[in-house]
């Protein structure tokens, strides 16, 4: 099968960035390059190498890379390290951010060394984002890492900022596959060339009569044959605009053939974007279209569980969210976050962090010797491991105030034995509290359990969700009436409410995508934990967002 030809997130990319002595390719020359190399949208192999440029590396260079005389002196010029290049690079897509800055450097070099140029094909996430992102006024590397909550590691040198791009990839595969209908590397490579001017081509005149009835708003649309069979079903952050992508002559091949396929266009607004993905879920599954994928892939999200099978319970980070009787706090906002957290909770209280295996064995190890353990494995204290645990429950829910007490009376200690590089440790510890990564979580209590009801500010009217120990109920949703929500929630606040013991399919893929939407929306939302409200006026006096309608 050709290259352009393999389905997009099954092909292989190299994304590549140089470091240069200037920005003019004809006249300057490399002095690093970083690939990173991506299969099955996950990073799987790195190579780097400083370049000797045959000439001083400029201060401002220095100065904005790092990259000294000292660095390159010693290291291979272009040409002894290209077939290297070459050989990381294989059959892969190439791509770069600002892909003609480094692709004219690739070419210069190749043109003064008289080597080949690869004949890869290439892509350029920054031409990607001006399609995928229009609303950003800025597409460069530092504005998409921000607005993608990626970590961008060492800037402005060649394996930073090609693992920046590298990650930015493939957070826009999804978006790619789902909402711009790009299924192969042909498709990508066209959709990148694709401006934003529009060229329609509304080709029966029943689409041009809907498509002028649809608003500005969020919401799910149905494209729809004239046997009324739902063709296709998608969402949108704004209808209209998303719409219009659908008649430009420049589309993508399956979006050609859901328009040829289509007689008409209908529409279901919704007050947010979440909402719209609530419903685009749940209709997609009913009316099962065509031209649709009924699994959905979402954004890894990070937790940390306190396990409830073992008599005496472990805290782990996990990445899978599921009722099967653990407790599950978060989500977090990245992998490091949920690390730190744990970190924090190993060191202050004295739970165990072994596996079952080892635990099984009977023996003690050496975090008893340190106080990092009670040693349940030898000492059946239950009494005495339940307290630790549950002072990591309170920090786990936001307390820190038992963290502290105990890490300032650990370093006292520790510092009075001179125990300096201990008590330092212990000090990062305390410096990693105050920072507040333990509210990073968007609940506070463990997600199955919790009882909250979270508001978003909508673009005309807000939306309310009520999350009661895993049930998940919309407030004015495709499914539910106000009238339902609203008896839902008074119901909860005079004691009718009795909490749901069956826990269904739908109310996990619901709480998946609403976490998932919440932790990227954070400014948007505001969570009210109803453990700590009296009544149903009190919590209507609390809600901060302005009705808009």
């Amino acid at each position: 099968m050709e290259l352009t030809e393999i389905k997009l997130d099954k092909a292989e990319y190299c994304v590549f960035d140089f470091e240069t002595t200037g920005v003019s390719a004809r006249n300057e020359r490399v002095i690093e390059i970083g690939i990173v190399k991506i299969r099955n949208k996950k990073i799987i192999d790195t190579y780097s190498s400083y370049i000797n440029p045959g000439r001083q590396v400029p201060p401002f260079i220095t100065r904005l890379t790092g990259i000294t005389d000292d660095d390159v002196a010693q290291a291979p010029y272009f040409e002894d390290v290209y077939n290297d290049i070459l050989d990381f690079f294989g059959d892969s897509v190439l791509v770069a951010h600002n892909l003609k800055f480094d692709y004219s450097f690739l070419k210069y070099e190749c043109l003064k060394t008289g080597l080949e140029m690869p004949e890869n094909p290439a892509v350029c996430t920054l031409q990607l984002a001006k399609r995928i992102y229009p609303e950003l006024p800025s597409k460069a590397l530092g504005s998409l890492t921000r607005h993608l909550k990626i970590r961008h590691r060492k800037v402005h040198t060649g394996l930073g900022d090609a693992m920046a791009t590298a990650k930015i990839l493939i957070k826009m595969f999804d978006l790619l596959i789902d909402e711009h209908h790009v299924e192969t590397v042909s498709d990508l490579i066209r959709f990148q060339t694709l401006t934003n001017s529009k060229s329609y081509r509304i080709i029966k005149k029943s689409l041009a009569d809907d498509y002028v009835k649809i608003p500005d708003t969020p919401g799910v649309y149905f494209f729809k044959n004239k046997k009324e069979d739902v063709v296709y079903i998608g969402k949108a952050k704004s209808l209209k605009k998303r719409l219009s992508n659908y008649f430009v002559n420049n589309a993508p091949r399956k979006t050609k053939k859901i328009v040829t396929k289509a007689d008409k266009i209908e529409f279901l607004g919704t007050n947010s974007e979440l909402t719209a993905l609530l419903a685009e879920a749940e209709l997609i599954k009913k009316h099962k279209p065509a031209y649709n994928k009924l699994l959905k892939k979402y954004t890894r999200n990070y937790f940390i569980r306190v396990t409830s099978r073992e008599n005496y319970p472990v805290v782990e980070v996990t990445t899978k969210f599921d009722f099967d009787g653990n407790d599950y706090y978060g989500p977090y906002p990245n992998r490091d976050i949920a690390r730190l957290i744990k970190e924090i909770i190993d060191k202050t209280y004295k739970l165990r962090e072994c596996e079952e295996k080892e635990f099984s064995k009977k023996k003690k190890c050496y975090l008893f010797d340190i106080k990092r353990c009670t040693a349940p494995c030898v000492n059946e204290d239950r009494k005495e491991y339940d307290k630790e645990l549950e002072m990591a429950r309170e920090f786990l829910s936001g307390k820190n105030q038992s963290a502290l007490d105990r890490l300032l009376q650990k370093m006292k200690a520790l510092s009075e034995e001179k125990k300096f590089e201990e008590a330092a440790e212990i000090r990062d510890v305390i410096n990693l509290i105050f920072k507040q990564l333990h509210k990073a979580s968007i609940l506070s209590e463990p997600v199955n359990k919790a009882k909250t009801l979270i508001e978003i500010a909508g673009e005309n009217k807000n939306d309310y969700l009520l999350l009661l120990e895993g049930k998940l109920f919309i407030r004015n949703f495709i499914s539910e009436s106000d009238k339902y929500f609203d008896e839902i929630l008074k119901d909860y606040f005079d004691g009718a409410v009795e909490l749901f013991k069956e826990i269904t399919e739908q109310d996990l893929e619901r709480l998946k995508i609403t976490l998932n939407w919440l932790i990227k929306n954070r400014s948007k939302i505001k969570i009210h934990d109803l453990s700590r409200i009296n009544s149903y006026n009190e919590l209507a006096s609390n809600l901060i967002f302005p009705s808009k309608a």
